[in-house]
């Protein structure tokens, strides 16, 4: 795990608190500030999906277990299921995009 030096930590809260002078340090803490939201908002974002995934597929199998003769709409409804999961994890990445990128 990445140890974070105290001492960028307090540079960085002095830039966002007091503002400063210094336009090439306002320009860094932005983008590392940036950086750590695109960060949070990809992490937090994939935490759900991976999770729905995994349950979705758990339950498919269990259901395919207790009953293989309803294998078609288990496995139509358990695919659509999977695309609507993959789905908010791209949102995600594409809003972690924006504020890397555009914000």
């Amino acid at each position: 795990m990445a140890v974070i030096d105290p001492e960028i930590v307090k540079a960085v809260s002095q830039v966002v608190i007091h503002g400063t002078e210094n336009k090439e340090v306002a320009v860094e803490a932005a983008a590392g500030v940036k950086a750590i939201a695109a960060g949070l908002a990809m992490g937090l974002g994939a935490i759900g999906p991976g999770i729905g995934v995994g349950l979705l597929a758990s339950k498919a199998m269990e259901a395919l277990g207790r009953n293989p003769e309803a294998r078609a709409p288990i496995q139509q409804n358990m695919i659509l299921g999977l695309a609507f999961a993959e789905a908010i994890g791209i949102y995600a990445l594409v809003v972690s995009i924006i504020i890397l990128f555009v914000a």
